[in-house]
């Protein structure tokens, strides 16, 4: 069993994948004294077993690296992923500082396309591998440059977000975007290898600036698209596709169970439309209240 959990904390992004191996992944942190408590102890209770934990930094922007500190301190993050940058800021936060002792220290480990290493994607007898797979920044990519350029000035640190997916054998593959914007996307697509994805978290929280084009979502072919949480003037919906959308969801979990993923949902009254799903006899569980369950690609 694999668990990916969408935390809903606000206009941020905050995610863990409880893997099914000896791994535990958490992608970006936004948390403040009013949940910082309670996602700390999950993430604590559900890590405590598995021998390796990472941390995902997408970029340094404060609605993706706020608590970090404190998770630090909670938790001690002994491998600390992000893209290799030198992002200032003029109005340092202490989670911003935070974020660069981790970047600039000894457990780094720098993200790029096609990287790999030892139980990220790499298995052994130790232990298998976390299926995590990079398929941007190219580093020799000039716009990309150009974008760790900017991050120096102490500006637009969407743009230095990774692409990567999780997959797991015989069943689901999710991407994550990061806030990457709509008009720099479109700069790079065609330097990606897009692969066939289930759920794709769309970049910047779903915003219209980060809206994907339709050339690479025909790419992707996702069964589901996340809507992160923001204004919903902001938001764009992806017509034509199915979708969840956080501000009305809350926490969101997918189940990889077998040949099934089973979706969760924090607010019992969310009412979007689920007719793409199919409804198995589960009932509502620690993770919340069940929408219903779909085939991923790769057990059909």
């Amino acid at each position: 069993m694999s668990i990916i959990k969408s935390f809903s904390v606000g206009e941020g992004d905050m995610f863990y994948i409880d893997h099914n191996s000896d791994n535990f992944s958490i992608i970006d942190c936004c948390m403040d004294d009013s949940n910082k408590e309670v996602i700390t102890q999950e993430i604590r209770d559900k890590s405590s077993k598995k021998g390796i934990v990472r941390f995902i930094s997408t970029h340094p922007d404060e609605d993706h690296l706020q608590g970090l500190k404190y998770l630090d301190e909670q938790l001690g993050i002994v491998n600390f992923y992000c893209v290799k940058n030198s992002a200032v800021k003029a109005d340092e936060t202490e989670d911003f500082k935070h974020y660069c002792t981790l970047r600039d220290g000894e457990h780094a480990y720098y993200v790029s396309t096609g990287c790999s290493r030892k139980w990220m994607n790499i298995g052994d007898e130790t232990r298998g591998c976390a299926g995590i797979n990079f398929k941007w920044p190219i580093t020799t990519n000039e716009n990309f440059k150009e974008a760790l350029l900017t991050v120096t000035d102490g500006k637009g640190f969407n743009n230095i977000s990774p692409i990567f997916t999780y997959s797991v054998e015989n069943n689901v593959v999710a991407m994550w975007m990061g806030d990457m914007e709509q008009d720099f996307l479109d700069k790079i697509k065609d330097q990606v290898k897009w692969p066939k994805v289930d759920i794709l978290f769309a970049p910047h929280h779903g915003r219209a600036s980060g809206k994907v084009s339709n050339d690479v979502l025909k790419e992707l072919e996702p069964k589901i698209i996340v809507i992160g949480e923001a204004p919903s003037k902001y938001l764009n919906y992806y017509q034509g596709y199915n979708t969840i959308t956080q501000n009305s969801a809350g926490d969101i979990v997918f189940d990889c169970s077998g040949d099934k993923v089973h979706i969760y949902v924090s607010k019992s009254g969310y009412s979007y439309d689920t007719s793409f799903l199919v409804k198995k006899d589960i009932q509502n569980s620690e993770y919340g209240t069940y929408l219903g369950s779909f085939t991923p690609k790769g057990a059909e």
